[in-house]
């Protein structure tokens, strides 16, 4: 087995051993999305990643840092389960666990994820209406999971499996561009 197969085997296992904490709580949804949020937040930010993947730092101050960060946003699950993951010396394979989490998640009820990357916050109405959107564009069930990512200056970028549909101001910006030579 060579070093991607077996850390894809790795990412499989802890994204179902947290698929199974979650039913555990019985918030399989909620729990999922938010391990989602949490992890793809935390592993955004490179130095933080750098710091929880360090040997040198003492699992406590990584605790810590963890706790200081969530806490007061997430469950004590999410956050132990966050927690864990970092323990485990996996913090620099954290959003494809949560990814694979999610994934895993998805199959269960029969859907598919699409994450949509997004410059804010989106509401309960707007994910309805985005996920009745991106159910009709793909002909398949879709859960949406919203990564927040400053980069994306308006609009929403979503992928769902190999498809991306690209609905940001840049994108739109760069095909006038493109029309105008």
């Amino acid at each position: 087995m060579d070093d991607a197969t077996a850390q894809a085997s790795r990412i499989d296992g802890y994204a179902a051993a947290l698929l199974d904490v979650a039913r555990a709580e019985g918030d399989t949804g909620g729990l999922t999305d938010e391990i989602y949020r949490a992890g793809h937040a935390l592993a955004g930010n490179s130095e933080l990643i750098d710091v929880l993947a360090d040997a040198r730092v003492p699992a406590e101050r990584k605790q810590g840092i963890i706790d200081d960060l969530l806490g007061k946003r997430a469950s004590r699950v999410t956050v132990a389960a966050i927690n864990f993951v970092v323990a485990a010396g996996q913090a620099r394979h954290l959003s494809d666990i949560a990814t694979r989490l999610a994934d895993l998640a998805a199959e269960v009820e029969g859907e598919v994820v699409a994450e949509v990357r997004a410059p804010m916050e989106l509401d309960a109405e707007q994910i309805e209406r985005l996920t009745a959107a991106l159910s009709s564009a793909t002909g398949r069930r879709v859960q949406v999971k919203v990564v927040i990512d400053p980069t994306v200056l308006g609009g929403l970028v979503a992928k769902v499996g190999d498809t991306v549909l690209d609905g940001s101001v840049q994108n739109r910006l760069d095909e006038l561009r493109e029309q105008w030579g």
